[in-house]
This record gives structure tokens, C-alpha cells and sequence, in this order.
């Protein structure tokens, strides 16, 4: 026999606008909470330090976030060039800067590779 959850039977979609420093698992942890929802899941990783949407699944809405994953996504990033961190990302102290800056061909060319 199956076990009961604990929590209300909440079923649908959230979407979350994560902020940065915290894990896709935390923020729904942290929402599941906060709702008092039986089961919750998320459709999709953002990375700690990113935010953005994360859509969160409720009760029976999680039997679809295959269904969710599958969509067009879009990303949007900034870029701050000439500079070189410790962890290669905002997370770490710079530890080399220099004036270079790529044009438009070379950064496509990259691309493309």
C-alpha cells in the first residue's frame, strides 16, 4: 500500500522567478514549504548562480514536465569581456584583465565551430 504524503493536494504550474544563489532544488523546496504541497518538481536546472524562470510542478502537473522540457527555450547573458576569474565565472575574483575586445566575425566564427 502506498504510502500518504504529507501536505495539500495542490496540482498545477508555477512559475518561479529564481534569483541567484540558490539551487533549482532549494527555490522548490522552498516554495513546496511555503504552499504546504504534497509533491512538487521542477521543469528544468538553472544553475546557482542564475536566475531566471523556473517553472515548478504541483501534484498531478508533475506527470507533464517531460512535456514541458521538450519547448523552445530562450537565454539571455551578459558578457564582460577582458577579464579572467579565479572559477571562470562571477563567482570567483579576477585574477588577469587585459583591453581586448572581439569583433562581431571573430565571436561568430566561434560560434559556428
Amino acid at each position: 500500500m502506498a504510502r500518504k504524503r504529507k501536505g495539500r493536494a495542490i496540482h498545477g504550474w508555477l512559475n518561479l522567478d529564481k534569483p541567484a544563489g540558490m539551487s533549482s532544488s532549494q527555490a522548490v523546496n522552498r516554495v513546496r514549504r511555503c504552499l504546504d504541497a504534497a509533491k512538487a518538481g521542477h521543469g528544468g536546472t538553472l544553475d546557482p548562480a542564475a536566475t531566471g524562470i523556473l517553472p515548478i510542478a504541483f501534484g498531478e502537473a508533475t506527470k507533464t514536465v517531460s512535456y514541458a522540457m521538450d519547448g523552445f527555450k530562450t537565454y539571455h547573458f551578459a558578457v564582460t569581456w577582458g577579464v579572467q576569474t579565479s572559477t571562470d565565472d562571477t563567482e570567483g575574483g579576477a585574477v588577469e584583465t587585459h583591453d581586448h575586445r572581439p569583433d562581431a566575425e571573430a565571436i561568430e566564427a566561434v560560434l559556428k565551430d
